[in-house]
């Protein structure tokens, strides 16, 4: 390469080595501190199921044809995945603006295309570790085989591309850690609870039942509960359908923010 062309960014050139950098980078952030990101999911998962079992199990009863720790532990699994993707993402984009070293991901030669599929990366990756250790401790603890595995796959996959790149979004909105903190509050978190997480959503008035038709995580929960058990709501590949488009959305709007440098550039 001419030294003239050095940053320099060819039409239809892909920067594989910078991608692959970028991505490693964002998987390296989250496995460094395991304890915390990955360790730490497994233990809240654990605790929601035990205490939800202890509480209402007995007297639950059955939920769609299943026992409800059963029903439960799909939406609990499903919500501490996106809710990991949505921090790794949105956690690196906010540390890196707030410490001020945004610019060494800017200036390298990465087209936005290949900044979002990076830090989607790492979010991906985190949610799919989550996932299978939660997995594993439900195959342990409940003996229960899991109905259509590469459903399951695919969900937790989209679901956390999805949640990856609304918390890319997030991030570079989010100036600061208390409005990145008011978003996980007040947008993320109900859309992880109030997606059937721990209901039916056939248990729901008409209204609240059609209101949860236009929420993709409800489509994400639905989707993975019908791999562990074989057992849904709505139909799952609807559902696919609708997150994946969700995500097409969500992920076109982080490229064109990474594309105008909105809220990054001085």
């Amino acid at each position: 390469m001419k030294p003239q062309e050095i940053g320099v960014r060819r039409f239809g050139r892909v920067n594989g080595l910078g991608l692959m950098t970028l991505a490693k980078r964002e998987i390296a952030r989250f496995s460094s501190v395991w304890t915390q990101t990955l360790l730490a999911p497994l233990v809240t998962a654990g605790l929601f199921l035990l205490i939800f079992n202890i509480a209402i199990g007995p007297r639950r009863g059955d939920v769609m044809g299943v026992p409800f720790i059963e029903f439960l532990a799909p939406g609990i699994l499903t919500m501490t995945v996106i809710q990991n993707a949505f921090a790794n993402t949105s956690s690196s984009m906010v540390i890196s603006k707030v410490q001020g070293n945004i610019v060494d991901t800017l200036m390298p030669p990465l087209s936005p295309i290949e900044m979002v599929l990076g830090y989607l990366a790492g979010g991906v990756a985190r949610g799919v570790f989550v996932a299978c250790g939660i997995s594993l401790g439900l195959f342990v603890f409940l003996g229960h085989s899991i109905a259509h595995p590469f459903v399951v796959l695919l969900f937790v996959i989209l679901g956390s591309a999805l949640l990856g790149a609304i918390g890319l979004v997030a991030g570079i909105f989010a100036n600061k850690f208390d409005q990145m903190a008011a978003i996980t509050n007040f947008i993320v978190t109900p859309l992880a609870f109030l997606s059937g997480t721990f209901y039916s959503v056939t248990a729901l008035p008409p209204v609240l039942r059609e209101i949860s038709a236009f929420n993709p995580i409800f489509y994400l929960i639905d989707g993975a509960r019908f791999g562990f058990l074989g057992v849904s709501d709505a139909n799952p590949w609807f559902g696919f359908v609708v997150v994946l488009m969700t995500f097409l959305g969500v992920s076109s709007i982080a490229w064109w923010l990474l594309r105008t440098g909105y809220r990054l550039k001085p």
